[in-house]
């Protein structure tokens, strides 16, 4: 079942990472290596337009404009202004180029539409506050929107907006036209933090607010108790007399499904809340199944945002306790957890789980800065390959003491010989972004292999189920979310 490494996600230019040409090599060319596909593992995963063949990025075109065009843009007229939301984390998933894509689109058939042709992009950002101007750039959308473009940071110039709890702040750049459009994905994320609950309207708290609004998810109020927040600024007078529609890149742990649009965004967040437990559920209980392994960071984003197998870094330390079960009150990572952890490095509160007990080192091949990260350093014993990538995170405001816990290697080889020696384990997953499976080493693919079919009935005949009574779902909405994918 496992084959030959999938081509992990190259290496980019940017300012939060070392430069591409010092990522001299890539944990799945070693020796030991091989992938597994997803679908192989999970064969009730629907079929994907993206990866696959040469005309991949044309099926999601296609899907696209289909999608948009069934859509209500009527409220549209030639003579507004359109501001077509996007934020940080599409550009990172599978490459960035098919949220590109959806980008494209949305600017195409509003035009084709509607008449209207002062269309803006909006892309937000957390803390790496000039991250979406690089990918803006890069995937030439600057050019496409015709320089109607800004990257928006939470500390950009705020705006009230009223809500039923009081008010709260949005970013003014991103309510600063006639009307807006909502360009998502239905990946799941952070887990750890919205829980799957209201995952579609999380960036209404987040890319689209101030640092005072989106902070309730950080420091304020912790994982899902923040989420109505995010709610009430999306259900104020003020965003709904913007609100146009919303389009997502419809995506499953193994690559892009389809493209899903809607006027109504709560309609759109039930779907993704589905896919988000239905397919990533599985992937993300095979993880919390690993009984010991080497996590490898080799991907071209911030530590806790790498990917494998759709699952982010963030996600794995706690997926052992099962990050969807709305019964257990808290992850073992977030930033609101991690103020939580005393002296001795335990936790405070008896409610906080440990980091997972299976990842016995973290090879720290590439990833960015930006983001702080030092509480997995300082939790899971790292070590970071190259002297440049150890001293651009030793002089990195948001990771001054993540070195302070983490050795360096001279290359790549040293860096593994020294994890497969310290920790006698030789099983690996690598977060490098391989689209469709993972790369792992032999011996975890073997188990992986074996435990999968009990995963999958795990999930379909209890958790799942679980899952969904928890998030107000019944049976019904899961037939009809197969015959809207069938």
């Amino acid at each position: 079942m496992f084959r030959a490494p999938i081509k992990p996600i190259a290496p980019k230019k940017s300012q939060y990472g070392v430069a591409p040409e010092l990522v001299k090599t890539r944990v799945s060319e070693l020796p030991g290596m091989c992938s597994l596909m997803l679908k192989e593992l999970f064969p009730d995963l629907p079929d994907v337009i993206y990866p696959g063949k040469e005309d991949a990025f044309e099926n999601i075109k296609k899907a696209a404009y289909e999608s948009l065009r069934k859509i209500d843009m009527s409220m549209i007229k030639p003579e507004h202004s359109v501001n077509v939301l996007a934020s940080h984390h599409g550009f990172t998933l599978l490459g960035g180029e098919p949220y590109a894509i959806l980008l494209r689109c949305i600017r195409d058939i509003i035009i084709e539409k509607t008449g209207c042709e002062n269309i803006r992009l909006r892309a937000g950002v957390g803390m790496r506050f000039r991250e979406t101007e690089e990918y803006m750039k890069s995937y030439h959308l600057d050019e496409y929107y015709k320089n109607k473009v800004a990257g928006v940071a939470p500390i950009d110039q705020g705006i009230p907006i009223e809500t039923e709890i009081g008010t709260l702040y949005g970013l003014k750049r991103v309510y600063d036209a006639d009307w807006i459009v909502h360009a998502h994905h239905s990946d799941v994320r952070e887990v750890h933090f919205h829980r799957q609950v209201d995952k579609a309207v999380k960036p209404f708290g987040m890319s689209y607010a101030r640092a005072e609004t989106r902070s309730t998810y950080h420091q304020n109020l912790g994982p899902r108790a923040a989420n109505f927040t995010a709610r009430a600024i999306f259900d104020s007078e003020f965003v709904q007399s913007k609100f146009a529609f919303a389009s997502f890149l419809d995506v499953g742990p193994h690559g892009v499904i389809g493209v899903d649009s809607d006027n109504d965004l709560y309609a759109l967040n039930e779907r993704a809340t589905i896919v988000g437990c239905k397919l990533y559920g599985k992937a993300m209980t095979l993880f919390g199944k690993i009984d010991e392994c080497i996590a490898v960071l080799d991907f071209p984003c911030p530590v806790p945002y790498v990917f494998a197998a759709g699952v982010i870094y963030a996600n794995f330390p706690g997926a052992y306790i099962d990050l969807y079960d709305l019964e257990k009150p808290l992850p073992p990572y977030t930033w609101y957890t991690e103020a939580f952890y005393g002296e001795n490095d335990k936790p405070l509160l008896s409610d906080i789980p440990l980091m997972s007990p299976a990842i016995k080192m973290c090879v720290h091949n590439y990833a960015w800065i930006g983001y702080p990260s030092e509480f997995f350093a300082k939790h899971i014993p790292t070590i970071v390959v190259g002297e440049e990538q150890a001293e651009l995170f030793d002089m990195d405001s948001m990771n001054i003491h993540y070195m302070d816990y983490a050795l360096t290697a001279r290359s790549t080889e040293q860096a593994m010989e020294f994890a497969y020696k310290t920790t006698g384990t030789d099983k690996v997953v690598i977060f490098d972004g391989a689209m469709g499976g993972m790369n792992v080493s032999e011996s975890l693919a073997k188990y992986l292999i074996k435990i999968a079919p009990e995963v999958s009935k795990l999930v379909d005949d209890e958790l799942l189920p679980k899952w969904l009574r928890q998030r107000g779902f019944d049976n019904k909405t899961l037939d009809k979310y197969q015959i809207a994918h069938d």
